[in-house]
């Protein structure tokens, strides 16, 4: 079982942010993503939003660092960690612009995406771009299907569809993967079937440990009965965790002990399904979290 880690300071909702974010910036980012990379993390993600309406900015913050760049910007700081866009909303864009964007991402990684995907949330940015809010997820579902042509190896990728068509359109460089991984995110009964059949792997959002087997076997069911064959990435959120004691309250719901029994803890994930987790740590400052992801690295991973 594989693990990876959605970076801090890149999106600071209410709901996970530590207060030292606040003040972090670009040199926080490459130092924890540098440090994932050493722990043998399988990637750093990083979220999608273009702009936050007032009513939700309490809570969800206005913090929200562009993907694309920011992973750009850490692919020439790191040498193996993949890089996760958790998740892009690429309904937002046209997939020719989107496909421009990322397939330049795994050219100059050198074959490191995985494009994590995912319908939106945020009424107020569909309509601020002039997109369909109401039907997001038909749109989500062509844009999977013209991404997977535009980021294929085709120099001049072909699409017809019901709103987008394109073709004897050229886009160079290609991306260096020759089949780049599309994640697919979300667990509404749409966003599972829209993961089973047309993603390389699905992204849940928030599932408790006891709703994930009937979500996974559902994405099974689903794939079994449409005859798609071929590897498939099943995801979870762990709980946060903080490897040791921690001499401060880090929350009810956090997963704390020596390294042996978190591994042990994180295990049932792997026994129900999962193919990767994804772990976010307590932390009160750049340092504590550096230690917590190399701690992790060293002593937990190996017994996943």
């Amino acid at each position: 079982m594989s693990y990876g880690i959605q970076l801090p300071v890149q999106s600071q909702s209410t709901l996970y942010t530590e207060p030292w974010e606040a003040a972090a910036g670009p040199d926080d980012l490459v130092a924890i993503a540098r440090a994932a990379d050493r722990a043998g993390f399988s990637y750093v993600a990083c979220c999608d939003h273009v702009a936050i309406p007032r009513r939700l900015a309490p809570a969800m913050s206005t913090v929200w660092y562009d993907p694309v760049a920011t992973l750009a910007y850490l692919a020439a700081a790191t040498g193996h960690v993949r890089l996760l866009s958790h998740v892009a909303v690429v309904g937002l864009r046209h997939p020719l612009l989107t496909a421009k964007q990322y397939a330049t991402l795994d050219h100059l990684s050198g074959g490191r995406l995985i494009l994590g995907v995912g319908a939106g949330h945020v009424e107020e940015e569909f309509s601020a771009l002039g997109v369909d809010f109401q039907h997001r997820g038909a749109v989500l579902d062509e844009t999977i299907d013209a991404l997977r042509a535009a980021l294929g190896p085709d120099e001049f990728p072909e699409h017809h569809g019901k709103l987008y068509d394109f073709e004897g359109l050229g886009q160079r460089p290609r991306p260096a993967q020759e089949h780049v991984p599309v994640w697919v995110g979300g667990s509404s009964p749409a966003a599972v079937r829209r993961a089973a059949l047309k993603g390389d792997g699905w992204l849940p959002q928030g599932d408790p440990r006891d709703r994930l087997p009937e979500q996974i076997a559902r994405i099974r069911r689903l794939r079994e009965e449409a005859g798609i064959q071929g590897p498939f990435v099943i995801g979870a959120i762990a709980e946060p965790l903080y490897v040791g004691t921690p001499a401060w309250d880090v929350g009810r719901r956090a997963l704390t002990g020596p390294p042996d029994a978190l591994a042990e803890s994180l295990r049932a994930y792997h026994a129900m399904g999962v193919d990767q987790i994804q772990v976010r740590f307590r932390s009160r400052g750049r340092g504590e979290l550096i230690d917590q992801i190399a701690a992790f690295g060293a002593d937990i991973a190996p017994h996943l």
